[in-house]
């Protein structure tokens, strides 16, 4: 895959004498596009450019990163290896577009936002190939993602007309007390690499209704999706410099962007060491941080669950994205009366689990980078050393199918020690440990023993214990009898180490809004 993953129907590329795009656009009311230098056309990829101020623009330093394919090591596209002189001017122009943005009516920004969803829904396909081609899910997960990103913004777009503060009576005569929300100014928005195109509209919907302006830098082996929803931005009206988007490292524009002082709000999904990083690069200025961390969800089944939904939800949630989610099923306790059923119907599922090309209908796709398939290896290899028993899987996909790409078998483990690397670490791939409690008790004891507390699942028909999870669970997001997944007008956050802050819902989007209070003296 290489140019046909790029610029879609609304675009019209026309190449320059010198390979680059040439600055002539068609009138804006056909909605075609000629791009201005989004993009270079280079020998066997396209390259793309920073989005700063309503403008396709180089960076400062020449150099480049590669995007690789994972189901099969092509290089798709190269993107730039942004620097600090990058997050300064996409910084400044977030920083001067802000005021005038947060003087919109919220229903204006709303408007704006409904466009922009509308344009991510009409070029459905075209993205999902993309979220395909950098990041490796199968076609159907890549399909949900893109109408996923669309609902962040629409259901963010609805909260306009809620968008309300409050009258409070004085202890003083002829006074009232006012408190309104406002915006905080720029957000800086970091994205994982295990949704792009979702992520990112997650957490502008959001910071643009409240008023803010935007800078989003995705993880650099997932930026193409990004920049193609700017291109859509672009095309929806949004002003310049409400939306920027940047490429690069995290410890080199990442971490500019998070120390400048126009920076006030920092949004990131990421792993933890990531996120305690920032938190450090953010302390001097007492920066704002939403931080969406890492997760070991604990799948816990009592010997009174029905076991049918308990075994399809436990698959569901460990193998969807090949894992690589944060809520994902990460560790399995199953009562001792039922374990030998439900162990026997689990192997049987997992081994009935098609892995192959994403963009056929799998139920697998390839880990996301070599780093992340070694990484799973040397867990699974480092879990059998310890004492853990191999029930299925356990190594690389053999054939020819898989000669190409970072394939990995679904895997079951058994395990008899809650302190072992597998139940403490995330794995963050098709794997997952079983292991054998005596009573709820014990499995509710071992669930919580983590440093992580973002997600839990818990399989009972019993309704005291179910009451029980309110105040013994440690996690944010507790699944009861059910599969995982979010959504959008529910609260998204995690406890200790898997973060602080929190998406989605109105809780979510009151973290984009501070509070200014004001008190009126009508005498």
């Amino acid at each position: 895959m290489s140019r046909h993953i790029g610029a879609g129907a609304f675009l019209e590329c026309r190449t320059s004498s010198d390979g680059g795009i040439s600055p002539d656009r068609a009138d804006r009311n056909t909605g075609v596009y000629v791009l201005q230098a989004m993009k270079e056309l280079v020998k066997g990829s396209d390259r793309y450019r920073h989005f700063i101020d309503g403008e396709w623009v180089d960076s400062t330093v020449k150099e480049w990163i590669e995007v690789e394919n994972p189901a099969t090591e092509e290089i798709i596209a190269s993107v730039p290896r942004g620097s600090a002189a990058d997050a300064d001017r996409a910084l400044t122009a977030a920083w001067n577009a802000q005021p005038d943005w947060e003087a919109l009516p919220p229903i204006e920004r709303a408007e704006l936002l409904k466009r922009l969803a509308r344009l991510i829904l009409q070029s459905r396909e075209r993205l999902a190939q993309i979220v395909i081609a950098e990041q490796g899910k199968p076609l159907a997960e890549a399909r949900g993602e893109i109408e996923g990103a669309a609902l962040y913004l629409t259901y963010a777009a609805e909260e306009a007309r809620r968008v309300t503060g409050d009258i409070i009576p004085s202890d003083n005569p002829n006074e009232q007390i006012w408190i309104q929300k406002v915006a905080h100014g720029v957000v800086v928005a970091l994205t994982a690499w295990n949704y792009p195109a979702a992520l990112m509209c997650r957490k502008i919907g959001p910071a643009l209704l409240a008023g803010n302006t935007v800078v989003v830098k995705s993880h650099e082996g997932t930026p193409i999706s990004s920049f193609e929803i700017a291109q859509l931005a672009l095309e929806a009206g949004f002003p310049a410099g409400v939306i920027n988007v940047v490429s690069g490292f995290g410890e080199e524009i990442g971490q500019s962007l998070v120390a400048h002082p126009y920076t006030r709000l920092v949004t990131l999904t990421g792993s933890v060491r990531a996120g305690k990083a920032i938190f450090r690069a953010a302390a001097d200025d007492l920066k704002i941080l939403r931080l969406e961390l890492g997760g070991k969800a604990p799948f816990v089944v009592a010997e009174d669950a029905d076991i049918a939904s308990a075994v399809n939800a436990a698959v569901l949630s460990r193998f969807e994205n090949c894992g690589q989610i944060c809520i994902c099923n990460e560790r399995m306790y199953v009562h001792d009366k039922i374990a030998d059923e439900f162990t026997e119907r689990f192997i049987k599922a997992v081994e009935a689990l098609k892995v192959g090309d994403p963009r056929q209908l799998v139920d697998v796709g390839p880990k996301f980078s070599r780093g992340e398939l070694e990484k799973v290896e040397a867990m699974v290899a480092a879990a059998a050393d310890a004492g853990a028993e191999l029930l299925t899987g356990g190594k690389r996909m053999d054939g020819s199918e898989f000669s190409k790409g970072h394939w990995f078998q679904p895997t079951v483990m058994s395990v008899d020690n809650n302190a072992m690397e597998i139940m403490q670490n995330e794995v963050f791939g098709p794997v997952v440990p079983i292991m054998r409690v005596a009573d709820f008790d014990e499995a509710m004891r071992l669930a919580n023993e983590s440093r992580y507390g973002l997600s839990a699942y818990v399989f009972t028909k019993d309704m005291r214990r179910i009451m029980r999870l309110t105040r013994e669970l440690r996690f944010g997001e507790i699944y009861v009898n059910k599969p995982g997944g979010d959504v959008v007008q529910a609260h998204h956050a995690g406890m200790r180490d898997s973060g602080l802050g929190g998406e989605d819902g109105k809780y979510g989007l009151e973290g984009y809004f501070q509070k200014k209070t004001m008190y009126l003296n009508f005498n």
